[in-house]
């Protein structure tokens, strides 16, 4: 069965996932939403989980890997929940160390599903779970086997994250956020890492924060470069859903690459 991709689906249910994933609706409101683009035998329930992660197509390298050195570790968190589960590879594929903290660490870790995980996240204070990740830089700068230049880059929720450490840590190297949330204008100004900024073009909800932030940017002659990719939708990295766009990934991740290695090597 050939893989489905966004074009398989109706640009407004497209919207109304995204709305259902990011808790502005809930299951129930999506599924009788979605009735309406039922077709063909295919009803609300199995266009959800059409549209819902399979993580068995994203899985690209093993854990096992002779090239990596992967473990999982624990570091301290004094100013969120005290402390975070999270995985490290040395190096990554890239040639990085990198470090993927689970966010999830102080209600048990990520259930394995990601309905349950946005019930957990909701239990979880916001500012803490912030620190959280945080304390992931704090960390990586203090581990003896880094070079010191450290650099973040995460999606969607991980991108608003990436924008506040570029606004929290004038000391990161650079930043590269995939379609997060924006800081306030007002906030800009502290902001000194090199950005490196990625947008879909259908992202109403995330797009509509670009306009100020850019504005701010230039504003305060901020070093960033910025893509909307065109037809592409919020997702578009995330290579477990039909929203991932392999094109505008590749193009994305090598751009990422070279930002990379232009300011942390």
């Amino acid at each position: 069965m050939a893989r489905l991709t966004a074009k398989d689906f109706a640009p407004e249910l497209l919207e109304l996932y995204d709305g259902y994933v990011h808790g502005n609706i809930t299951r129930r409101q999506f599924l009788d939403r979605a009735a309406a683009f039922a077709v063909a035998g295919m009803t609300a329930t199995s266009i959800l989980a059409s549209l819902s992660p399979d993580y068995a197509l994203a899985s690209q390298v093993e854990f096992t890997d002779p090239d990596i050195v992967a473990e999982y570790i624990t570091y301290p968190s004094p100013e969120g929940h005290g402390e975070v589960r999270a995985y490290l590879v040395k190096p990554a594929k890239a040639g990085y160390i990198a470090l993927a903290p689970d966010g999830l660490s102080s209600v048990g870790g990520y259930p394995g599903n990601d309905p349950r995980g946005k019930e957990l996240q909701a239990q979880i204070d916001p500012e803490k779970l912030m620190n959280d990740f945080f304390a992931a830089i704090d960390y990586l700068m203090s581990e003896d086997r880094t070079t010191g230049k450290i650099g973040i880059t995460g999606f969607c929720y991980g991108g608003g994250v990436s924008n506040a450490a570029a606004v929290a840590y004038p000391e990161l190297a650079c930043a590269v956020p995939f379609y997060g949330r924006q800081p306030r204008a007002e906030e800009v100004a502290a902001i000194k890492p090199p950005l490196l900024l990625h947008y879909a073009e259908h992202d109403e909800r995330v797009n509509a924060g670009w306009p100020a932030y850019e504005a701010a940017l230039e504003e305060h002659d901020k070093v960033y470069e910025a893509y909307i990719y065109p037809d592409t939708h919020h997702g578009f990295h995330n290579d477990s859903t039909p929203r991932y766009d392999e094109q505008a990934a590749r193009l994305a991740w090598d751009r990422t690459l070279e930002w990379f290695a232009k300011y942390l090597t």
